[in-house]
């Protein structure tokens, strides 16, 4: 199912992981040729109902749900936390790992026919099911997402580098295509929802402005804005070619905290980013040093490119006054 043709410094995956990550694959394979079809599978993009953060389900956000959550049977996993549940089941009371998965990440996207994903994180399991995904976001032992596109890949760590396969249409094999995948250093890109900009903070605000500004702004360089709304996609494009994603806080009545999941979706991806070399705050504060109070707790997200991520956290540190003048009048972090 999976070519685990790995680098050196990658033997020794428990047996138990790559179980797992073969009983993952086999529900990506089948949720990409649904995908692939799209209409002609039919209502999947229909709204059934809403999970249990208040989103919109969607009719396949349930069906991949359910298909996870029977596949990992067997597979050494004693806990399972869904961002579709409410609260954690147990698998295997004899199982070793803990399994945290959003199952289709993006869903608002399916009918438009915009990449989705599935977002998946394991530690360690406890002797009590929510103990083993409220603890610090570093404690993962593995990460990764399919990602459901012109191709289906899958980006995995198990904290020795990034991992990139790629699904062989022909053969239905995940293969392995690069054992080191890093975050390029000089991509001229961002990707936020420019929106939201009156309910931003003024560090995000001036940041934001100092890219606007182009090469007559303190960055002195032009910057292309992006906006997928599939978190998947963001990531993979940030992982291929860098740049920097932000998903602030602001003012907004229920985005004080931020929107993104800690455990389901940024720690997974701080995990990845992490291991590529790039970095993941919550703007201020390192995600994985973060530590969920609840399973379903929100935080603010930046994540990409070294350099860029500590530029915003940079932002964050300067006292409340004209950041962006400030940064321009003193040359500051110019280029």
């Amino acid at each position: 199912m999976i070519d685990y043709r790995l680098p050196e410094k990658c033997n020794g995956v428990p047996a138990d992981c790559q179980a797992l990550v073969d009983a993952l694959c086999r529900v990506a394979i089948t949720l990409s040729r649904k995908i692939a079809r799209g209409p002609l599978e039919g209502a999947f993009a229909a709204e059934v109902g809403r999970n249990t953060g208040g989103d919109s389900q969607k009719a396949l956000d349930v069906e991949a749900d359910l298909a996870f959550a029977d596949a990992v049977i067997g597979c050494g996993v004693r806990w399972l936390a869904s961002e579709e549940q409410d609260g954690v089941l147990e698998i295997d009371p004899n199982g070793s790992l803990a399994l945290a998965i959003d199952p289709l990440d993006g869903s608002s996207n399916i009918d438009v026919n915009v990449s989705i994903g599935t977002i998946f994180s394991v530690f360690d399991a406890k002797a009590d099911g929510e103990a083993s995904f409220l603890r610090p976001a570093r404690e993962q032992i593995a990460a990764g997402y399919f990602i459901y596109g012109p191709q289906t890949a899958l980006i995995l760590t198990f904290g020795a580098g990034v991992l990139h396969y790629v699904l062989d249409p022909i053969d239905l094999q995940f293969k392995l295509i690069n054992d080191q995948l890093v975050i390029p250093e000089n991509a001229r890109e961002f990707a936020i929802n420019a929106s939201n900009y009156r309910h931003w903070s003024r560090p995000v605000r001036a940041y934001i402005d100092d890219c606007l500004a182009g090469d007559e702004g303190p960055r002195s360089k032009n910057f292309n804005m992006r906006w997928v709304a599939s978190l998947v996609a963001e990531t993979h494009r940030i992982l291929s070619r860098g740049g920097i994603f932000l998903y602030p806080a602001d003012s907004r009545p229920g985005y004080e905290k931020g929107r993104l999941r800690v455990v389901y979706e940024c720690a997974p991806i701080a995990f990845l980013v992490e291991q590529a070399g790039g970095k993941a705050t919550t703007g201020t504060d390192r995600v994985l040093d973060q530590t969920a109070q609840t399973l379903h707790q929100r935080t603010p997200f930046v994540f990409g490119s070294a350099d860029k991520v500590d530029r915003v956290t940079a932002y964050h540190d300067l006292p409340d006054q004209e950041v962006s003048a400030l940064f321009g009048t003193r040359g500051l972090f110019r280029g």
